[in-house]
């Protein structure tokens, strides 16, 4: 099914991206890199972008102060979800969320089974909302990246995909 679209127009968000990786650099950062220029190419502003290696206690600092920053509508990170020693996005993430969105982390999994098979069990892809700001912590891998991009992140950051979407929410994201 694909996504129906208003003819209303287009509203730019703030998003942040973070690559967590204890070996890539600026310059070999593919998938932070991806992901900075499809979401400039589709309207967005990427206001703030950093590599942090897979410390949970670095990880939640650099998640922390996104979250706190009015300004950040979105962060999205790639790395640290997968199921080795090292892999830890998913727990410094997931004590900052105050409510998880768990379709997200099962959609992934299930456009991803068409693309990598079952590998897909091996992503702990999630999102959730902390202080009004959506995080997305995606896999490491530019695949993987553009996967989450183009068939759930880019219609779900478009307010004029219908019938609804998680851009037209982030105004009532902190009501009460």
């Amino acid at each position: 099914m694909t996504a129906q679209h208003s003819e209303s127009a287009f509203i730019p968000l703030n998003l942040a991206v973070l690559t967590v990786s204890d070996s890539r650099g600026e310059a070999q950062d593919t998938s932070g890199h991806f992901l900075k220029h499809a979401a400039e190419s589709a309207g967005h502003r990427v206001i703030a972008k950093d590599i942090v290696r897979d410390d949970i206690y670095q990880l939640r600092a650099v998640f922390s102060r996104w979250i706190a920053d009015a300004t950040v509508h979105v962060i999205i990170s790639t790395g640290g979800t997968g199921v080795t020693g090292r892999d830890r996005t998913p727990e410094a993430v997931l004590p900052l969320l105050d409510k998880q969105i768990e379709g997200f982390g099962e959609l992934f999994r299930h456009v991803s089974l068409a693309e990598i098979g079952t590998s897909t069990v091996q992503s702990r892809a999630l999102g959730g909302l902390a202080n009004g700001t959506f995080i997305f912590c995606l896999p490491g891998s530019t695949g993987a990246c553009r996967t989450a991009w183009e068939q759930i992140l880019l219609p779900q950051l478009d307010h004029r995909t219908r019938p609804c979407n998680f851009a037209q929410l982030i105004p009532r994201l902190l009501e009460h």
